[in-house]
């Protein structure tokens, strides 16, 4: 687990330092102590433990009997917020029930942040397909469904900026590899509205997706459908249907 502390004039240092530590708490598969965090981000460990008793006392951290944090309370508060903030969300899991073909499978509401994508809401469907799509979880646009959907209402200079440091690491062998191969994606996405992820974000994992857009045409948000490798080819076009109707329903009642 690696991470690094990077600041500038247009930062605070010590929000900087308090979002790396709820960061490394978030991805750890394990709890830390103060001295594994500070030894983790290369912190000094005085204000390592001075930050971490400002987030105790502010219930965004919990330490437990063996003095090892994890996350606290307050953030389901921030997250409720968050949830409100977005009636999306709200609509897709009141929509997607108008819809029997899709209800059979997963699928994932999703936002795009620069060049990746985060996962807001999720449907699941019975069979688990060993990938969680949990709500805040992070993936490259360029490798998923609802990303390349989203990223296909850009123009090639939006592109080149996005990508100007060249593209993500590669999550499989089949993940796009350049910037001119996600552009012929790309392109076939703005004739059909329908977008694939073919094993680029997990081996054997297929999905389509399409992209949400406001009244002004811009992506507001990106949904996908996930199919174990063998399921995509069977209901490969009655679920893309059913995918650009939902969109178009979610589009219409945001307004």
């Amino acid at each position: 687990m690696e991470a690094s502390l990077k600041t500038s004039n247009t930062t605070v240092p010590a929000i900087d330092k308090m979002c790396l530590i709820l960061d490394l708490i978030t991805a750890s598969s394990y709890p830390l102590t103060s001295a594994q965090i500070a030894t983790e981000l290369g912190l000094p460990r005085s204000s390592t433990h001075t930050i971490l008793q400002s987030l105790l006392a502010k219930h965004l951290v919990y330490k437990d009997i063996n003095n090892r944090f994890h996350l606290g309370s307050y953030l389901l508060y921030w997250g409720g917020k968050y949830e409100q903030q977005h009636s999306i969300i709200q609509v897709f899991h009141e929509l997607i029930s108008q819809h029997s073909v899709l209800l059979k499978h997963t699928v994932t509401l999703s936002k795009i942040d620069g060049s990746e994508v985060i996962f807001l809401a999720c449907h699941e469907a019975v069979a688990p397909l060993g990938f969680t799509f949990h709500a805040g979880v992070r993936v490259p646009a360029a490798f998923s469904a609802t990303g390349k959907a989203m990223l296909a209402t850009y123009d090639d200079q939006t592109l080149a900026q996005l990508f100007a440091n060249g593209m993500p690491e590669t999550m499989t062998c089949h993940s796009v590899t350049s910037l001119d191969a996600l552009k012929d994606e790309l392109q076939q996405i703005r004739k059909t509205g329908i977008s694939l992820d073919n094993g680029q974000l997990r081996e054997g994992m297929y999905c389509l997706g399409t992209c949400i857009h406001n009244a002004q045409g811009e992506p507001i948000a990106g949904m996908a459908v996930s199919f174990l490798k063998r399921e995509y080819e069977y209901y490969r076009e009655e679920v893309s249907t059913a995918l650009l109707q939902l969109a178009k329903q979610i589009a219409n009642k945001l307004g």
